[in-house]
């Protein structure tokens, strides 16, 4: 099929318009009418990627994050970005990229987050005006846990290795706020949410002193992401038929974790 009636269909689930306005969702490379019949889903577009979809025969990578914020000023090999450009063009390999505006989507990426955690009653943390779409989402645990059982759980479902968060209080946990990725901005808005616990992949140092006495875990941005890649690949199935879908098998974190302190 052709590239355009993918994006088509890919933006029926996340709008262009839905993204904030710094962002750079939809068609990073490749041409509208270019055939079509494998993709490659992932979260983060490298190098390392560009060449997977080339050995897996894949035509079109279909990422989160998009490889491509800044205008380019040249397409040489200066920096990653050019390198996957004229890595993906040489080889006739497309990539879009639906990063916030399937972040602010409804049945996005902070609903699949909701869905792992098992929150109902789900409110957007902010709204987009005039908009079912919005920034983060607030839910209900069907039963209330202790903070050290949540945290635990947390842990289990999204493969932390390390995971921060602010200081227990000794209260239960039942509302949540969540925000996949860098969500700190929103940390005023799960407190006026009244939430137990506000969930994103990344805070800031001092958010974790302005907390207010909500519990701040944060699962790192990769992390809190990484089911989206299954929903991207659920949705491309379910509304592009025909299509051959590959996920990849390359995890692209770039943060390491030290397992244990340095001897001295």
């Amino acid at each position: 099929m052709k590239l355009r009636e993918i994006i088509a269909a890919l933006e029926r689930l996340a709008p262009l318009r839905l993204q904030d306005e710094w962002d750079n969702s939809g068609l990073q490379v490749g041409f509208p009418d270019a055939e079509t019949g494998s993709v490659l889903v992932c979260l983060d577009v490298t190098e390392e990627i560009v060449e997977e979809a080339v050995e897996k025969g894949c035509n079109l990578i279909v990422s989160h994050h998009p490889l491509l914020f800044k205008a380019l000023r040249q397409v040489s090999d200066a920096t990653y970005q050019q390198r996957c450009v004229v890595k993906a063009l040489a080889a006739g390999v497309s990539i879009y990229s639906a990063h916030t505006s399937l972040d602010n989507a409804p049945g996005g990426v902070n609903h699949r987050i909701a869905e792992k955690l098992g929150l109902r009653q789900l409110r957007w943390l902010c709204p987009k005006e005039g908009e079912d779409a919005g920034s983060g989402l607030v839910g209900e645990l069907p039963q209330p846990e202790s903070e050290e059982d949540f945290l635990d759980r947390v842990q289990r479902i999204f493969g932390v290795e390390c995971l921060q968060h602010s200081a227990p209080a000794g209260r239960e946990v039942r509302r949540v706020a969540l925000c996949g990725g860098a969500g700190a901005f929103l940390m005023h808005d799960a407190i006026r949410a009244g939430a137990d616990c506000f969930l994103s992949g990344e805070f800031h140092y001092h958010d974790y002193f302005e907390n207010q006495g909500v519990l701040l875990c944060e699962l790192g941005h990769y992390q809190s992401e990484q089911f989206t890649q299954d929903l991207l690949l659920e949705y491309l199935g379910a509304h592009c038929p025909g299509l051959r879908l590959i996920k990849t098998s390359l995890n692209t974190n770039p943060i390491r974790y030290a397992t244990r302190l340095p001897e001295r």
